[in-house]
This record gives C-alpha cells, structure tokens and sequence, in this order.
C-alpha cells in the first residue's frame, strides 16, 4: 500500500468512536481528500499519539495518508501539526469567518482535484483573519476563490446584454444571470438586488488589489457584498453554505446601500 505525504488543512471533523475521526482535508498536491485517523485521541504511555491528541478544525499540518483513491475513506497514519491559529481562535468573527472560508473551499472543489493556489490562498487568508483586517482579508478570499473556481460572477459589464457598465450608474445584481445587470435589463430579473455603485467600485478594486495591501473596511461595507456572493453561490452551486447565517446579518429590505464608503474600522 502506497502512503503520500502531503501539507493539509482540516476542512471538516466527525468524531468516530471514542478515538478515531473522520476529516475532511484540503491538500496541497493531492486536493480534497476524506480519510479516517485511526486512534487519533488515543495516546501512549509517553504522551501524544500519532496525530497530537488529535486534529482540529483549520489545524494546518503535514499529513501521511494511504493514496488509494478507490477507497471512500483514506488511511491517515500520521500527522505534525504545523499551525493551530491559536490566535484566530480568539476571535469569534474571525473564527466565523474561517470556518465560512473552509465549507466554501469544500463545496467549490471536488474531490482529488488539486488546486495549489486555493490552498495558499486559504493558508494566507486563515493567517489574516487573526488581524484587524479581517473584513476586507475575507472579501478578496471570497473573490479570488470565486475566480479560481470559474465561479466569478460577471462585474465587469451587463450580464445580460453585454454593454459596459461604469463605476456611476444604477446597477442590480441578477444571480440566476450570474453577474450586475444594466438599467435596460434590470426588469427582465424579478430577484434582481440593487447595489450601490460605490460598493460596486470598491468591489472592482478588491479584485485587483495587492492582498498585501488591502483597504480598510467596515463590515458596513463588506456585509451588502458578502450577502451578493452568498445569493451567487447558492444559485451556481443549487444549496446555501450553513455557515452563511452565522457570518451574515438578517436582510432588511433590498437596497444595498453604504454610506461609509473608505471608512477605515
């Protein structure tokens, strides 16, 4: 039996028996992958087991796992812990967001399908939401997960006709359109949301910023866009994540506004 090594972050956990897990786990090299830790709480006479006591939510580790892709569960043998956020654990919104990261890297990706970008980005992204920057850090994770899934909604220019739309005009997001649709368009989609044209650019300018050097943002400019991807991503992908409630504050009305935009928290 071949055994891979690999670096991995723990999307999901199911408690299994009172020693073992079942994990869900974005890989580097190999993907996502589900597997089985064996013994994973069961510790020896000189302390910790195989998998340190083990394996956590968003825990970053290097992993030892059986490569037989025919099986529905793999074999995890080992495991050394490399990062544990202890720091974005403390924060409950950061946590949030986290975790809202990790089930939406689990719902765009399937299984054994590498995507090396997607798991750095989520690395870089896991280490930024311990900060203070964790509203716009979130957004561009949003937004470049979205583009490496060929998920990314259409901001650009309508969605429907295909005319250009500038950064001044009265805009509406269409998810069944899967992008902003023009003043012309706008009554051809009933669930059509309207969105503020300064949110608008502020969106078209996360896309294209340094992640390094994001602007700061309020969640008051974060939320209205947040609320758009989710409506999108529930369209493309036909369920809604069950984190999204946790993250995103009840609707009132519909009419995104922001009133604050270049605000800093």
């Amino acid at each position: 039996m071949s055994l891979v090594s690999d670096d991995a972050i723990c999307l999901r956990k199911t408690e299994y028996s009172e020693t073992s897990q079942i994990l869900t786990l974005l890989m580097r090299e190999q993907g996502i992958v589900r597997a089985i830790a064996k013994g994973a709480h069961r510790r020896t006479k000189a302390g910790a087991s195989r998998f340190d006591g083990g394996i956590d939510l968003l825990d970053l580790g290097q992993c030892v796992f059986t490569g037989d892709t025919s099986r529905e569960l793999a074999i995890l043998t080992d495991w050394k812990l490399r990062e544990g956020h202890l720091e974005l654990r403390k924060k409950l919104r950061g946590l949030y967001l986290a975790m809202y990261g990790g089930e939406l890297v689990s719902m765009m990706l399937e299984e054994h399908d590498p995507h090396p970008e997607v798991f750095d980005l989520l690395q870089q992204t896991l280490a930024q939401l311990a900060g203070a920057g964790m509203e716009e850090a979130f957004l561009y994770f949003e937004l470049a997960l979205l583009r490496h899934t060929g998920f990314m909604p259409e901001f650009g220019q309508c969605a429907s006709c295909h005319s250009p739309i500038g950064d001044r005009e009265g805009v509406w997001f269409a998810a069944s359109r899967g992008g902003i649709v023009c003043r012309n368009c706008q009554d051809s989609f009933p669930e059509r949301m309207p969105l503020d044209v300064r949110l608008l650019r502020l969106l078209r300018g996360v896309q294209i910023c340094d992640p390094n050097r994001l602007p700061r943002l309020t969640r008051h400019q974060t939320d209205p866009l947040n609320y758009l991807l989710v409506e999108h991503i529930e369209h493309a992908l036909g369920k809604r994540p069950k984190l999204a409630a946790y993250v995103l504050p009840r609707r009132s009305g519909n009419q995104f506004t922001c009133n604050s935009i270049g605000q800093r928290a």
